[in-house]
């Protein structure tokens, strides 16, 4: 068969990823804008590997009880695929029922990648996390789960249109509101226009106001100078172009800063300086949330021994290391590992208050190839009575950092993923290691899109798994 012809197809599955499983004689279909249980009408849009092809929805014939209008109207099943914006993928599921099949891809993924037959996982939506991974608190997530992006990346094309790109592509996609965005963000990027070519990405921060950082598409060809040849951030385009200015009732915000602005973002009454343009989490209560998770986590752990010597890996601006560091009071030993120098450097303003913490710019397999080559005998006794916490990108840590922290013996390992086959992976090599987890917390901090964040506990067993 060919890209463009039509299909009916039962969905059996939910998959990594945001998609669905069908199959035609034989071969696996990952069917978007679907639900498990259905029959529908989809087009092929991708036929040209041979293991599986992938396809849009476009007409529901036997719907599930689960699904609801889409929460954004212009990613309906109604509307043509071509023209529907990504980025919500699961927002024709009633949201308890998106829950439930998170819950299910992380399960399938300890079972198939870890190793784990039968895993005792939670799932919560975004709040401060109690003992066992629910919610309490003042703060919750809103029961419909919109309103709660912070950060927005928008983009430009050639003819000026603005907005989101259209699912597994870079087309533009034009559409009149963002219901996952803050209302203030959603209001500013009605008025933007005027923009050259590239990214428009819109920042709330706790301290309030809107930011908007223009990252212009790189000139083809490039000076060979790297990083250095992008056009320094904030300047209009080459026509001079600023963006629009909303007037009246909408909220302030500031027209093209540098993404190196430092704003403040606050979790509880402690406050953590973060450059506009660096890394935060997205949603509006997920840091309270982890921070919340990773306390817990340490108490199951057994809490944190301040004469220990405890890693905060991938550390960012000092999130997780300020939870241990309160965890194990005012001398507690800390060490955030970050490879961007800029988040190190707020690290260390971040964590200033406490004579034993410090941030060191460098790649966490090079930091941990160091520790295992070179730590002395009394420095490896420290870390084997502390904890190491990792939260790395995406694609997970890798075999090579998981091998080096179990030779480093930690008491304790509490790992922080954002994606749960990644995270299933790494389990998997610290299991042969001699680590199992203790306890797995996973939170719905992306409502009506297919991700997730997973909290994992892990301590000796005093022997490999497998």
């Amino acid at each position: 068969m060919q890209d463009g012809e039509r299909l009916d197809l039962e969905i059996t599955d939910v998959a990594h990823g945001g998609v669905f499983v069908a199959r035609h004689d034989g071969r696996v279909v990952f069917v978007e804008g679907a639900i498990p249980g259905e029959r529908v009408t989809v087009e092929l849009t991708d036929t040209s590997k041979a293991a599986f092809w992938r396809a849009d929805t476009l007409e529901v014939r036997d719907a599930s009880p689960h699904r609801r209008p889409h929460v954004w109207a212009a990613a309906d099943v109604a509307v043509p695929p071509e023209a529907r914006p990504g980025g919500a993928d699961f927002g024709h599921i009633d949201l308890a029922h998106q829950r439930v099949l998170k819950q299910q891809v992380l399960d399938d993924a300890l079972r198939r990648f870890a190793g784990i037959p039968d895993p005792a996982t939670t799932m919560s939506p975004a709040g401060a996390a109690g003992e066992t991974g629910g919610t309490g608190g003042a703060e919750t997530d809103r029961a419909d789960g919109l309103g709660w992006r912070t950060r927005v990346s928008l983009h430009v094309d050639e003819a000026g249109r603005i907005g989101p790109f259209a699912a597994r592509s870079h087309r533009v996609i034009e559409t009149p509101d963002l219901p996952l965005a803050t209302a203030a963000i959603a209001d500013v990027a009605r008025g933007l226009e005027g923009f050259e070519p590239g990214r428009v990405d819109l920042v709330e921060p706790s301290e309030g106001g809107i930011r908007v950082i223009v990252r212009p598409e790189r000139p083809r060809g490039g000076s060979g100078r790297g990083a250095d040849a992008r056009p320094p951030q904030g300047r209009p385009g080459r026509g001079g172009r600023r963006p629009a200015r909303r007037v009246g009732a909408a909220p302030a915000f500031r027209a093209d800063p540098t993404a190196r602005e430092v704003i403040i973002e606050r979790v509880g009454s402690r406050e953590f300086e973060v450059d506009a343009g660096g890394f935060w989490q997205v949603h509006r209560l997920a840091a309270s949330t982890l921070t919340a998770a990773v306390r817990s986590a340490l108490e199951t752990a057994g809490g944190v021994d301040p004469s220990a010597h405890h890693l905060d890996l991938y550390g960012g601006v000092g999130l997780f290391a300020a939870a241990i560091a309160e965890a194990g009071g005012p001398g507690t030993r800390v060490t955030s590992v970050e490879a961007d120098a800029r988040a190190t450097e707020h690290a260390g303003a971040n964590l200033a208050e406490w004579v034993g913490a410090r941030a060191e710019t460098d790649r966490t397999d090079r930091y941990l190839a160091r520790l295992v080559k070179d730590g002395s005998a009394a420095e490896r006794a420290r870390l084997a009575r502390g904890t190491v916490l990792l939260d790395p990108p995406r694609a997970g840590a890798g075999r090579a950092v998981v091998e080096a922290i179990a030779q480093l013996a930690p008491a304790s390992v509490v790992y922080v993923a954002c994606d749960p086959v990644a995270l299933a992976r790494d389990l998997g090599t610290f299991r042969e290691l001699g680590y199992d987890p203790v306890r797995l917390d996973a939170f719905d901090l992306f409502p009506h899109s297919h991700h997730l964040e997973t909290v994992a506990v892990l301590q000796a067993t005093g022997a490999p798994a497998r």
